[in-house]
């Protein structure tokens, strides 16, 4: 029997580990399955809605709400706390899909910070509502922003991002107590009751 010297039980079973390891994942590498990072979102939605939020609390000496965490806020309550708003996100983000595609022939992230601004506003003001969107040409006019759901939808974003920024980080967003740091709140000792020790 061949003796290897200075290697030690432990040393041995890690080595037999790592090569257990090796041999299942060169056997799977053909087979590789992507997991998304998201409970609700499909990877095309967050990125969406990763663009909406850094309009909505843009970037500047301090993160913006993409890089806070704000998107990973609102995909953990729409999985939970937030279910009932579920439909409301998949027919607002397709509808701002379609939307952005008809007005400007890209979808949102694609297009201008200006534009992106200007989309919004008009979403907020409720006059998206008039867009007709032909289905097939010939066929009924068709619109997502029906009865003032443009509107609507904006102030669910906009609600939902400014929860996701200033709120507790332990509901999955504000990365790093940034808009804590940012408004020079100390992180409060009690969670859960907001009281504070004097």
């Amino acid at each position: 029997m061949m003796e290897i010297k200075g290697l030690t039980r432990r040393s041995f079973i890690a080595l037999a580990a790592s090569g257990a390891g090796g041999m299942l994942f060169l056997t799977s590498c053909g087979n590789v399955q992507r997991y998304s990072l998201y409970r609700f979102f499909t990877e095309q939605e967050a990125t969406l809605v990763n663009a909406i939020v850094d309009q909505i609390i843009p970037p500047d000496e301090w993160p913006g709400a993409k890089d806070a965490g704000v998107t990973n806020f609102i995909d953990k309550q729409l999985a939970g706390t937030y279910a009932r708003y579920q439909n409301d996100y998949r027919n607002g983000l397709k509808a701002i899909t379609v939307s952005c595609q008809k007005l400007y022939n890209q979808p949102f992230e694609a297009i201008s910070s200006e534009q992106q601004i200007d989309f919004l506003t008009r979403m907020e003001s409720g006059i998206l509502t008039d867009l007709i969107i032909e289905k097939n040409p010939g066929a009924a006019h068709i619109t997502f922003w029906e009865n003032g759901f443009d509107g609507t939808f904006f102030r669910l974003l906009r609600d939902h991002t400014m929860q996701g920024f200033y709120g507790s980080p332990r509901h999955g967003g504000n990365l790093n107590y940034v808009s804590y740091k940012m408004v020079r709140l100390d992180y409060p000792l009690i969670i859960g009751q907001n009281r504070y020790k004097v």
